[in-house]
């Protein structure tokens, strides 16, 4: 006959594992939900942050991020950058608003691309803006730099079956300072209009900031 306390022993050992085993399992759920709610709290704030079209950085996340490149330039020459799509009503009007978002889309690819490690973002819209760090900020480099932009951006956008062209008025201005991003935006703003009254005629539309 068995020992009644062999039994109880055997019993209690038991108990103890299975307590274990209920632990731990508790333990992974835990550890399976911190990382779920962490995920979703991500997810909230790439999304409070980033445009859901084209996943650049929105108008919001753009000032913030360029306060602090400005703060961290460390004297390097900074140009902002302001581009808005020529006549893009018409795409939508003519292909739908479908390819009008892949053209959104693919203008942002083409913008990130060439701006590289630099801040670009999407303002709104058809409108975009950016931050880069250049070598220069002579009118030489701006000009440059704004034609090679508009080329890039002029090249044709697969649509299905068809491929269309947009154009894009740019304007370039270079950042006095850290405390000067908003007066560089409307300088590059105000080229990038007058960009626009230079007429559709020109293969590239743009102009370059005076100062």
């Amino acid at each position: 006959m068995p020992d009644p306390m062999t039994v109880a022993s055997g019993i209690s050992a038991v108990g103890a594992l299975a307590s274990a085993w209920q632990l731990r399992r508790r333990a992974v759920r835990a550890e399976a939900e911190i990382e779920l709610l962490q995920a979703e709290l991500a997810a909230e704030r790439h999304a409070a942050s980033h445009d859901p079209l084209t996943g650049l950085p929105n108008r919001r996340a753009f000032f913030r991020l360029a306060a602090t490149l400005l703060t961290d330039a460390a004297g390097k020459p900074l140009v902002a950058i302001v581009l808005d799509l020529d006549d893009f009503k018409q795409v939508n009007d003519r292909y739908g608003h479908a390819a009008g978002d892949q053209v959104l889309v693919s203008v942002a690819q083409r913008l990130a691309a060439f701006a590289g490690d630099n801040l670009v973002a999407r303002l709104g819209g058809d409108e975009f803006a950016g931050l880069l760090v250049s070598p220069m900020v002579d009118r030489r480099w701006i000009e440059h730099a704004t034609r090679r932009l508009c080329e890039a951006l002029a090249a044709p956008i697969p649509l299905g079956a068809r491929s269309i062209r947009v154009t894009a008025s740019v304007g370039l201005a270079p950042v006095h300072g850290p405390t000067q991003l908003t007066d560089a935006l409307c300088r590059a703003d105000a080229a990038m209009y007058q960009a626009k009254t230079v007429g559709a005629a020109r293969a590239a539309r743009q102009l370059v900031a005076e100062r």
